[in-house]
């Protein structure tokens, strides 16, 4: 059931396959070459909504564009000799998802234009030299991620005001990643609540990872978004479910599979975005005279479903503003 747009956006994150996978084009003309590198896998949908976003300013695989996907199943730590292959098939432009391809990407090259898509804190991280000059060869879209961190423990205050110790489950190796634990701490605090943070490095580590939350006991969780917590997010959604642990996310997509609630920017509207770039760059734009935009809007999503089999009575106020609401 959709809500009022109070907020949503272009926002988001990542994909998975340790494969590298080239789309050709028809016969005749100049073939653009765009290079897609990802921590995930070829069955995340912001790919999807990335090659709609390219078919709606003029570019059809397979026709007029062709894409070389690099992408590493998770295996996060390919992404450096991944990077390096596109740069040596000559690609035209390279769209890095999140921060964990970008630094392999502005690693392999400082003349192939790049754009990141789904950022987060990437001045603080060094991607960008700033929002408005992000760099010579590099551009992209921000997902403010660690800047609604506390927005997020705010509303678990308001659905949740008996729970006060909560944990922040994140990968620590994600550039950007103690931004997230230091806004997360911080707004906790503020809101007179404990926060422990649990890692989760690879799409192995999970069990490692529940088990800690087990010892810890917090009676809500926080999820931070990179491509090892969206390539286990099913994973994710139903240990929480079935220990009955209140949980909120940043992307649509976790509350999609039975999470309890999110809040944060789309992905899908953030990689359809990325198109808007390629677009400027194929047709004489400079990464470095192209901004990085930052979401303006930001949705919230409460499945009600989850709710009642957690127990939970979610307040008519937080579904008032809710932009989905899933039964």
């Amino acid at each position: 059931m959709r809500r009022r747009k109070f907020i949503a956006l272009v926002g988001g994150a990542i994909l998975s396959a340790g494969t590298s996978l080239s789309v050709g084009a028809q016969a005749g003309g100049k073939v653009y070459r765009i290079g897609y590198l990802a921590c995930s896998s070829r069955r995340v949908p912001q790919i999807d909504d990335f090659l709609q976003g390219l078919r709606e300013v003029g570019y059809v695989e397979g026709q007029n564009i062709a894409i070389d996907y690099q992408l590493a199943a998770g295996q996060c730590e390919r992404l450096y000799e991944m990077a390096a292959e596109l740069v040596r098939l000559n690609v035209d432009i390279i769209v890095a998802a999140g921060n964990m391809a970008a630094f392999p990407a502005k690693r392999a090259t400082t003349t192939t234009p790049i754009i990141v898509l789904g950022s987060h804190n990437g001045v603080g991280t060094g991607i960008f030299e700033s929002l408005a000059r992000p760099g010579e060869n590099i551009t992209g879209i921000e997902s403010l991620a660690p800047d609604i961190d506390a927005k997020r423990i705010e509303i678990l205050r308001e659905l949740l005001p008996q729970h006060s110790r909560l944990a922040l489950l994140y990968n620590p190796m994600d550039p950007g990643a103690a931004s997230h634990v230091e806004s997360g701490q911080k707004a906790a605090e503020v809101l007179s609540r404990t926060m422990t943070t649990i890692e989760v490095r690879t799409p192995s580590g999970f069990d490692a990872a529940f088990g800690e939350i087990l010892r810890e006991r917090p009676n809500a969780l926080l999820v931070i978004s990179d491509p090892v917590t969206l390539f286990g997010r099913q994973l994710i959604v139903d240990f929480v479910s079935q220990q009955g642990l209140p949980t909120i996310y940043e992307f649509k997509v976790f509350a999609e599979l039975g999470g309890l609630i999110s809040y944060g920017p789309s992905i899908g509207e953030m990689w359809k975005r990325g198109a808007y770039y390629v677009d400027k760059i194929r047709k004489g734009a400079k990464p470095a005279d192209l901004p990085v935009e930052q979401p303006t809007r930001l949705e919230l999503v409460i499945n009600l479903k989850a709710a009642k089999t957690l127990g939970i009575t979610v307040p008519p106020s937080l579904i008032a503003r809710a932009d989905e609401v899933i039964e």
